[in-house]
């Protein structure tokens, strides 16, 4: 049996304005600007640069408006005068300093990152390959090959694979043999070691490019035929294997670890994209204090068009207004309302972008004015949306997106946030400060004796940090520090 009951609940929606303030705030300040170009070419209401001058103050604003017409207009009009179309004509004349931001860097001109036309790491290839002296049938193959390297400069497929895909795709058909002969070819070109399958054929090839000596046909011998115990590191079976010298096998190690085990991924004229980070904030230390500024860049200067506005003045003055006008006048009111939430949407991302680093600066202020990373803080998202009065998730939104420049380097936000622990006092440290501890015992450690997890946890625990090795695996495994038999050297 159906029935028809009531049912009242609270629920919380955003609004389509407030989901487009919260991308605005997520947006760094690259992205943020390609955001501004494309509002300003969808709504041709908003401009950009100081237009605001052109108007007096309350210029448009007349209260009287509806007594300058007839009391028996058509009852039609109604419905257009709706619109007070004064809200439009005075908001124009917020002052400039409204729209702007007082706390950006001297950085705001725009900049270009030069485009530099290389040709790619596979064309560079083919025209290397045009120097040797090949037929048809071995030029196609060896395109092939070309077109089979992954930008590292590895061929990770079989001998048999490739002869099939030839056979398909390109209607090429030949054998392993052939094959393998052009594959001799592509070994031959720069950078050494590119076109091999594996690790090990990568380095054999580039160390048979080298001039020979003892300690090359040394590493060469280690290469081919004792690969598995060099990559353990397992120095001692090696020393008896060859019979040589602690020092001997130094020299040979040396010769390897000069090699490059991706021959495609240093080559300069690949097309690989290369990230250009533009600081959103930047903090400063001035006379021992710290000056937190807003990059430029983020506080444009807007303003609605004045052609909108004359459009709307041209209209109000109009005794007789088509049914055209009105359509005209409801297009742009709709043009004008994004126009206005933009300008006030991108006031407060400034605003929020602000005081979530200004809070972030003073909670740390201690790192910021020193440099040292064992000085951070335990914080969390919390902490901060606590003080700033806002959601975690638009701290969140702040933090994974920004970075900041600081007299230590450029970092991103979101490294400033840790967890605490406790030490053996019973204070709160940061995990920040116990992976730098970590780091600093690593780096200092006797290579030759490297030490183990639990060694670690050990020595950290001296320190006044009681962790359990497990933990201390994880916090090396996010240092990426391998473990010790990987670190060992002789």
């Amino acid at each position: 049996m159906l029935k028809q009951f009531l049912n009242l609940k609270l629920s919380q929606k955003l609004s389509p304005q407030q989901i487009q303030l919260m991308k605005l705030i997520q947006l760094p300040t690259q992205a943020f600007e390609q955001r501004l170009l494309e509002e300003m070419n969808e709504n041709p209401a908003l401009e950009t640069g100081s237009d605001e001058d052109d108007y007096e103050e309350d210029e448009f604003q007349n209260d009287d408006y509806d007594d300058d017409y007839d009391d028996n207009e058509d009852a039609d009009r109604n419905e257009v005068d709706d619109i007070n179309i004064d809200d439009y004509l005075s908001d124009d004349e917020t002052p400039d300093y409204k729209t702007q931001a007082n706390n950006y860097s001297d950085d705001d001109d725009s900049r270009e990152s030069p485009i530099v036309a290389n040709i790619s790491f596979h064309q560079d290839l083919i025209n290397q390959l045009n120097t040797f002296i090949l037929d048809d049938e071995e030029r196609q193959i060896a395109e092939f090959l070309v077109g089979s390297i992954d930008d590292m400069g590895y061929i990770r497929r079989s001998i048999s694979d490739l002869v099939d895909d030839m056979a398909f795709t390109q209607a090429l058909y030949t054998d392993e043999e052939m094959v393998e002969k052009m594959l001799h070819v592509i070994h031959e070109l720069e950078p050494s070691g590119v076109g091999a399958r594996d690790l090990q054929e990568c380095l054999l090839l580039q160390l048979k490019h080298r001039t020979p000596t003892e300690y090359v046909d040394l590493a060469i011998d280690i290469i081919e035929n004792q690969f598995d115990a060099f990559t353990k590191k397992h120095y001692d079976k090696l020393i008896q294997k060859y019979n040589v010298s602690i020092e001997q096998l130094k020299k040979a190690i040396h010769e390897i670890e000069r090699l490059n085990p991706k021959p495609g991924g240093s080559y300069t004229g690949n097309n690989k994209v290369t990230e250009n980070v533009v600081p959103d904030f930047a903090i400063r230390i001035v006379e021992g204090e710290l000056e937190l500024t807003l990059n430029g860049r983020n506080a444009p200067s807007l303003h609605v068009s004045k052609d909108y506005q004359d459009m709307l003045r041209t209209y109000k003055d109009s005794r007789d207004k088509s049914n055209d006008q009105k359509d005209a006048v409801q297009f742009i009111k709709q043009k004008l309302d994004s126009a206005k939430w933009f300008i006030d949407a991108i006031r407060q991302r400034q605003e929020t972008l602000f005081v979530t680093m200004n809070s972030i600066m003073h909670y740390q202020e201690e790192y910021f004015l020193e440099g040292d990373e064992t000085k951070l803080k335990p914080m969390i998202l919390k902490d901060i949306a606590d003080l700033v009065g806002l959601d975690i998730s638009t701290i969140s939104r702040v933090a994974n997106s920004k970075y900041v420049e600081t007299p230590y380097g450029t970092k991103l936000i979101k490294e400033f946030f840790s967890e605490a622990m406790k030490n053996d006092q019973g204070e709160d440290v940061s995990t920040l400060e116990i992976k730098k501890i970590l780091q600093n015992i690593i780096e200092e450690e006797d290579k030759k004796k490297p030490y183990p997890d639990d060694q670690l946890a050990d020595l950290l625990k001296e320190k006044g940090y009681p962790i359990a090795r497990r933990t201390i695996a994880k916090y090396r495994e996010q240092l990426d520090i391998p473990v010790a038999r990987m670190r060992k050297k002789i």
